[in-house]
């Protein structure tokens, strides 16, 4: 008579779509629970409106006021979009000047120190006499802004390629700006777009500083107005669309980063933490 063994069965990970969903709609969940609790938390503690107003009087302003919102935000949107993707691009070039030549990256770097070190909203009374009241001057704030993360991530992914790796390859016969162009760019890839998801937080917060200073559009300009006439909603909406504006450019930013530095990251499904089959 012959004994059967039974093999245990080993569970694994919930299944790819499970997890899939389930990271889609867990930022929606952590957003409606947040809104949630401070409603709750409103209205228990009766606070006015002027300090504190709740979420459904910060929606109901939203849409009372939803044109004006509309035409504010897309003046916002259009210089923080302006001045991030003149960022980008000096960043990406200055990050290569630098990064590819130590002499450079001694001589420049305590310079671009200092000048990061200078609170931008300093500035922005200078750059209004020089250009006046309106939009360039929140173009300018937001490039300034959001300039030195892109400069130093990408500086730092080339100055830090391998020395061996490079000995290799100009043994092999390959100059240096072939060196830089065909491997120290490409590794300075996943530095580049994780100081993108970081300087486009900070363009908009340039651009708002910008317009509460020297504009007469725009949402930082409407929530100074609103805040003026002690209509705190509207300012609190002002802050929410731009936060929603916010995620969508850290959206896009996201989303071709994974397109284009993929082979970067190792995935929460697989990889090394993959179970065994």
């Amino acid at each position: 008579m012959s004994e059967t063994v039974e093999t245990p069965v080993r569970r694994g990970k919930p299944p790819l779509i499970r997890r899939k969903t389930l990271r889609r709609i867990l930022p929606w969940i952590v957003i409606v629970t947040f809104f949630a609790l401070w409603e709750i938390f409103v209205r228990l503690f009766e606070i006015e409106q002027f300090v504190l107003p709740a979420p459904s009087a910060i929606f109901a302003a939203g849409w009372q006021w939803r044109w004006p919102i509309l035409d504010n935000s897309w003046q916002t949107f259009m210089t923080t979009a302006i001045g991030f993707l003149i960022a980008v691009a000096f960043g990406l070039l200055a990050g290569l000047a630098i990064g590819s030549s130590s002499l450079i990256y001694d001589g420049f770097y305590p310079a671009l120190i200092g000048f990061n070190s200078i609170p931008k909203v300093a500035i922005i009374p200078i750059l209004v006499i020089w250009f006046g009241i309106g939009t360039v001057p929140a173009i300018i704030t937001a490039f300034l802004i959001s300039f030195f993360p892109i400069l130093v991530n990408v500086a730092t992914g080339i100055a830090t390629m391998e020395p061996e790796l490079q000995d290799v390859l100009r043994a092999l016969g390959a100059r240096r700006w072939q060196v830089i162009m065909k491997v120290g760019l490409p590794r300075s890839m996943p530095y580049f777009f994780a100081s993108l998801k970081v300087a486009i937080t900070f363009a908009f917060v340039g651009s708002i500083v910008a317009e509460t200073v020297a504009a007469n559009k725009g949402i930082g300009h409407l929530m100074l107005v609103a805040s003026s006439r002690f209509e705190v909603p509207l300012a609190f909406a002002g802050l929410l669309v731009t936060s929603v504006m916010g995620i969508g450019m850290y959206a896009v930013a996201a989303a071709i980063e994974q397109r284009m530095t993929g082979w970067a990251m190792r995935g929460a499904d697989g990889g090394m933490n993959a179970p065994p089959a």
